[in-house]
């Protein structure tokens, strides 16, 4: 299938001199810190949650119908399910069964040959994914694609301009509204990774953490654009069994500070652990929808896993 995302490469980030030192970060953080008076990160962050109109409970996203069409391949085929506000919903299946591509349809990446995608009340279809990173969806990826030659306060700063208003000549002009953006960029850097497990590792290039902290990392630089709906792709790959718990607090500590979350994710015991809620997907259509308990006894997802007959599941 045709991927139209980029990785970011050395020749879009910045020299070594343009770099900030460790120092000049740790400063940094420290400024941040004074900035917050004495709140944690999780009380800065929960003041800075955005609103929607969508009230808790109530939908907040909607996959209508949705079918996607590669030639003769159908990738997506009359999905449909809701993502309600404040809750996490994780959205399951086998390899292949089309959960990613679900989330491509609805961050801009693909459009849907038919059906509709509505956010917060409206209609996503047709939008280019930066002006749905605006409209309040944040994703991670399968594949860690941060810019690896930028430290991790630059990584999550790059989140964070998401919102900024200072136009290319404010910024070379270095006018009073490109500092203030700048500064609260930089405090929204240090507040984030206090928040993920990397508190004074900000100014340490981002290909020279270990891959655990690159996820963590990932997750910042999502929630710097300050998400309505943050969607997490397969987050817990390759972590161990101590990180895996770690994220899954991580996850709930998400959503407590009035982020909405939908995961996809392969870790049964994560996914049971963490979701309110379950959409299982199988070849393209959705198989399964309910709460964790139900989702664990339901024949048609044993049989999807297990690849045995419902009847002998």
């Amino acid at each position: 299938m045709p991927d139209d995302e980029t990785t970011p490469t050395s020749e879009d980030t910045p020299t070594s001199e343009e770099t900030p030192t460790a120092k000049e970060t740790a400063a940094a953080e420290e400024i941040a810190a004074e900035e917050r008076g004495g709140d944690s990160p999780a009380e800065f962050l929960a003041e800075t949650a955005p609103e929607t109109v969508a009230p808790p409970g109530a939908p907040l996203l909607s996959v209508r119908d949705v079918t996607l069409r590669f030639g003769g391949v159908v990738a997506l085929d009359g999905v449909d399910f809701e993502v309600r506000t404040g809750e996490i919903l994780a959205l399951i299946g086998p390899n292949g069964a089309g959960k990613t591509t679900c989330f491509n349809v609805m961050t801009g990446v693909y459009k849907p040959t038919s059906g509709r995608v509505e956010f917060d009340g409206e209609r996503l279809s047709g939008r280019k994914p930066h002006i749905i990173t605006r409209m309040g969806i944040a994703r991670t990826f399968q594949n860690i694609r941060l810019f690896p030659e930028m430290t991790a306060e630059e990584n999550i700063m790059v989140g964070a301009d998401a919102h900024h208003k200072t136009s290319v000549i404010g910024a070379l002009l270095h006018l009073p509204r490109h500092g203030r953006e700048e500064r609260d960029g930089r405090r929204t850097a240090a507040e984030l990774l206090e928040f993920v497990g990397l508190e004074g590792r900000g100014g340490e290039l981002a290909r020279n953490l270990p891959y655990g902290d690159q996820r963590r990392l990932e997750i910042a630089r999502a929630l710097a654009t300050r998400p309505k709906l943050l969607c997490l792709d397969e987050p817990a790959a390759g972590f161990n069994p101590a990180e895996k718990e770690r994220l899954q607090q991580l996850i709930r500590d998400i959503r407590d500070l009035g982020h909405t979350v939908l995961l996809i994710e392969h870790d049964m015991r994560l996914v049971m652990g963490v979701a309110d809620r379950i959409v299982v997907l199988e070849f393209g259509q959705k198989i399964a929808e309910g709460p964790p308990a139900e989702i664990r006894e339901d024949p048609r997802v044993i049989a999807a896993y297990l690849g045995v007959p419902e009847d002998a599941a």
